[in-house]
């Protein structure tokens, strides 16, 4: 089982890329094919299976085989998933604040 810091590092490590945006960007639309996403992403066969590999692994994608092409789609959980982990940790928590003990 994954502890929460890789998991939270898995979502946060497929935002962190333009390329990968943009391909959350195309998605956006609904299920794309990788020969569609090859077309519109400046990149090789091999670095778009590298950013889908990301993207799929941090949850927010799903991928789906359909003859030697392979679909994407954004996944709504993990999008739901990744939406609750930015909002966990960006929320202050009150009442937690441990005083400085430096001087």
């Amino acid at each position: 089982m994954e502890n929460s810091h890789v998991k939270t590092a898995k979502v946060f490590k497929a935002f962190c890329d333009e390329k990968r945006l943009a391909i959350l960007e195309l998605l956006q639309s609904g299920e794309k094919c990788a020969c569609v996403l090859l077309e519109k992403i400046n990149t090789t066969q091999s670095g778009l299976s590298y950013h889908m590999k990301i993207l799929c692994e941090s949850g927010v994608v799903e991928a789906r085989q359909e003859g030697k092409w392979t679909h994407y789609k954004l996944s709504e959980q993990g999008c739901i998933e990744a939406f609750t982990l930015l909002k966990s940790i960006t929320t202050p928590q009150t009442g937690l604040e441990e005083s400085c003990k430096c001087g």
